[in-house]
Order: C-alpha cells, then structure tokens, then sequence
C-alpha cells in the first residue's frame, strides 16, 4: 500500500501524516525553483504552500518556503533530497525547530449590499482586516495572520458575498536570535 504524501510502494506504518513548514536558503538564479518543485512533483509529495523572495541582496540568496504534508518518514526524505539539490545552501524544517512564527496575507473581495454589507464591514474589523478598495457593490478586504485565523475570516465572509479570494502563502521564520 502506498503512503500518502509519496509516490512509491513502502511497507505499511502506523505513521500518520504531518504538516511540516520547511525554510530553504537557496542560490537566487533561474531555475532554482524549477529544480526544487521538480524533486516534490517527481517524487508525488504535495506542496501545501510555497513563497519565494530574495532575502539577501548583496549575497544573491533566496528563501523559499515550503508547507508539505507527509508521515515523518516521508518529511525526512523531503528534507533530505533537498540538501542534495546542488544551489540549496540549508534546509531546516521549522516545524521540528520549534514553534515558528507564521503569517499570511490574504486579500478578499466581498459583493454585498444592506445588512450583509454592514455585517462584513463589522467582521472586517473586529479581525483587523483594512478596506483596501471600495464602491457602493463591494469591498476588497486585506487580512494578515496565521492561516487558521484567514480560514475562519473567509468562512464568515462566504454567506456575505464573498466573489474571490487571493492568498499569498506562508511566510515563516524561526523564534530566537540564531540564523537560518
């Protein structure tokens, strides 16, 4: 029986399957992140989330951030076969380092008039989410926090009127002064 989160046979486990947010230091140059989504579409893992940005100008180094699902068995080859990849500088699985800090944005728009626009206004703010368009049909509402908490902003703001939603994907960064 084949494991979740792998497209190869494995001897059947006990294991349950993890969420794991992964940070990756790597060279910024073309192909890095054809390289890096390669290795998980190859191999079948799935990609929750991804963000990618430089992070070091003058030493041209990117950070991509990577949300996967797995049974920890299959985390460890993912980490693994990433410190293989030859422009990646470091791998490190801030799940298991601990407690990471972990933010999102999101932006929605909303058609709503009435009540049901006096409603997502009042949500809007009582979860500090700023207006960051508007006319008499809509709103477009930009939101910033952990995914659990966007999740229950876009639940509440679906039987309102909710027309689209656009998310940036994580962004996560370890606690404490040391570096990645």
């Amino acid at each position: 029986m084949a494991q979740p989160g792998s497209a190869y046979p494995m001897e059947k486990t006990e294991q349950k399957p993890e969420t794991h947010t992964m940070s990756v230091l790597v060279d910024n140059e073309p192909g890095v992140l054809a390289r890096v989504i390669g290795l998980f579409s190859g191999r079948g893992y799935n990609i929750e989330s991804l963000t990618v940005s430089e992070t070091e100008h003058e030493a041209h180094l990117s950070r991509i951030t990577i949300v996967t699902t797995g049974t920890p068995m299959v985390i460890e080859q993912i980490q693994h076969q990433l410190e293989r990849l030859v422009p990646i500088h470091s791998v490190t699985d801030l799940t298991v380092s601990g407690n990471p800090i972990e933010r999102e944005l999101a932006l929605l728009k909303v058609a709503g008039k009435g009540e049901k626009r006096v409603e997502a206004l009042s949500l809007a703010e009582a979860f500090h989410a700023e207006i960051i368009d508007s006319s008499t049909e809509h709103f477009v509402f930009e939101i910033t926090g952990e995914q659990s908490r966007i999740e229950e902003f876009i639940a509440l703001m679906q039987p309102l009127g909710l027309v689209e939603v656009c998310r940036t994907g994580l962004a996560a960064i370890a606690r404490g002064s040391e570096r990645m």
